[in-house]
């Protein structure tokens, strides 16, 4: 291809009501359309306008798909309506149908149908066996499930992700990330969350894949290189060590507890380690500035991170990263001050959540007070969590622990959109 002359390409938007874009082609023609000629190359070869002004920017930085050596999508259970559940006790009623139940009496109380990942006879020879774990299962931004563990597929859960999953069954972290999604027309890169529990396939949208922090040996047999642990960070050392060469820091494979939680004393230290590492990727991918300027190549692939400026730079953001991190979690005490109360007494029937002047409606009489609209309507990948949370709960009512939960999902979204904010004043880009 290289001898040869590449085909010019135009390109022509039209936008407008269809009598709008009707009239447009019965009054002009091939000829008559002012085509703008398209500057595609190789790899991509868009047939689309793009603004790639920025790419050597860009691609200085480090693919997060490089830099985590195991990753996966989420569980696909294939049904997720039998396989998670708001409570456990309601996921065991469904366990105990498939361990007495015969294969019919199955599909007509549940509804069910076999397809080709998953069939009732093979979810029941799985739960027979007894070979599972109870979990919680991160299904949607803040919404925890409850859900069973195989580490097999083609059983009750269509696919378990073992090779990625399994790594959190005991203490991890996990970054969660999916390509961009067009909404309304326009592209937005908010595509990013954070867990330290398995996840759900849809868990920003659509094929949301997770980054495990650490691998976990099979056995004690099976260390990493230094032999301390019986788990590794999933880190590409190259990268690791440009980092770490780049601020005059050591690379250390655990953080020191008494420092876990503050990542400025790591400074005086001197050292590095992978939480460190996550938390500044966390950080720079929640600037806006950051996801405005390169929007275009967020459209294409996972992101890249730029290398830390500096040292001073680098732990500025590990701070919001870990802020925000804990935050996510529910960890942070911040999420403990409530924002909005709950004033008015009753059955907690969730009927058709709504926002009005501030409050957060779930019936008639029912409603959180002091929302602010900026928490109501943000986004964490495709969902807005204040909203689809509520929603997910229709019909069912709400207990003392959902509504506490409720108040810290606000807190939480209200506290991210400050804290982008203060990452959006640091230069470090």
């Amino acid at each position: 291809m290289s001898d040869k002359k590449k085909a010019q390409v135009f390109h022509f938007d039209l936008y407008g009501k269809r009598e709008v874009k009707y009239d447009f082609l019965n009054n002009n023609s091939v000829k008559s359309i002012s085509w703008n000629e398209l500057d595609y190359k190789e790899p991509y070869y868009f047939f689309v306008p793009k603004d790639f002004s920025e790419e050597k920017s860009y691609e200085k930085g480090f693919c997060i798909s490089s830099l985590f050596q195991e990753t996966n999508s989420g569980i696909q259970t294939k049904n997720d309506r039998l396989a998670i559940h708001f409570t456990k006790d309601e996921l065991i009623l469904v366990l105990n149908d498939f361990e007495t139940l015969s294969e019919l009496e199955l599909k007509n109380k549940y509804q069910i149908i076999d397809t080709s990942g998953w069939s009732v006879k093979k979810a029941k020879q799985e739960i027979l066996t007894g070979n599972y774990h109870f979990i919680k299962i991160l299904y949607r931004p803040f919404d925890i499930r409850n859900s069973i563990f195989t580490g097999k597929s083609g059983g009750f859960i269509g696919r378990s992700r073992n090779s990625t999953m399994k790594h959190f069954l005991r203490e991890n972290l996990g970054i969660i990330f999916k390509r961009s999604r067009l909404l309304g027309g326009i592209y937005f890169w908010r595509h990013l969350g954070i867990t330290n529990l398995m996840s759900n396939l849809n868990y920003l949208a659509d094929q949301s894949f997770v980054f495990p922090l650490y691998l976990y040996s099979e056995n004690k047999e099976q260390q990493n290189i230094d032999q301390s642990t019986e788990r590794k960070p999933n880190l590409n050392k190259e990268i690791v060590n440009q980092i770490a060469d780049k601020l005059g820091l050591r690379f250390t494979d655990e953080k020191d507890v008494s420092t876990s939680s503050t990542s400025t004393s790591s400074t005086s230290e001197g050292t590095l380690a992978p939480i460190d590492i996550l938390d500044y990727i966390y950080a720079v991918l929640h600037s806006p500035t950051y996801r405005e300027k390169y929007k275009e190549f967020l459209k294409i692939d996972f992101p890249r991170v730029p290398y830390p400026k500096d040292t001073e730079t680098f732990w500025q953001l590990v701070n919001f990263g870990g802020e925000l991190r804990r935050i996510h979690l529910l960890e942070s005490p911040i999420v403990e001050k409530r924002i909005t109360t709950y004033p008015q007494a009753g059955d907690n029937l969730v009927i058709k959540p709504r926002f009005e002047n501030g409050k957060v409606r779930i019936n008639d009489e029912q409603y959180f007070d002091n929302v602010p609209e900026i928490a109501w309507g943000f986004y964490i990948g495709g969902y807005q969590p204040a909203q689809k949370w509520l929603k997910d709960r229709k019909g069912r009512k709400l207990n003392f622990d959902d509504i506490e939960h409720y108040q810290k999902i606000i807190v939480a979204l209200f506290e991210t959109d400050n804290i982008m904010k203060k990452i959006d004043e640091i230069d470090f880009i």
